[in-house]
């Protein structure tokens, strides 16, 4: 069970209550989820990544794959030990290029949020 690592704003006109930064420290990069405690460091290539057990460590070292994800704002694959790490209020975890695509994802994603439940309304009103 995962908790957040910091408390989230509870303004809805702030970007950082729909995406905040976390610290990598508190990711365990192999299930991408937070922790509100310190996780495995695990030393790989000279680069450092988080895992929560001796399994996830293991998998860190060993699955070259598992240690890159996509920044779903640029597509482009990203390596989780140097990206900029946001969280959502649901605790999903989202790997980015620069804080720049995060803040841009967080005000998009509430936006989009507002469309798809415009064009839900629009369909029930249809039927």
């Amino acid at each position: 069970m995962s908790i957040p690592a910091m408390a989230m704003d509870k303004n809805e006109d702030n970007d950082e209550s729909k995406i905040r930064a976390v610290e990598s420290k508190y990711v365990c990069m192999v299930n991408n989820s937070v922790f509100n405690q310190e996780q495995i460091a695990v030393e790989v290539e000279g680069k450092t990544y988080y895992g929560c057990c001796p399994m996830c460590k293991a998998r860190l070292e060993k699955d070259v794959s598992i240690r890159n994800a996509v920044d779903p704002v640029s597509g482009n694959s990203v390596d989780k030990a140097t990206a900029i790490i946001g969280v959502d209020s649901s605790n999903k975890v989202y790997y980015f290029e620069s804080k720049e695509n995060m803040q841009n994802y967080a005000s998009n994603s509430s936006a989009e949020e507002g469309e798809e439940m415009n064009d839900m309304h629009s369909m029930n009103n249809n039927m």
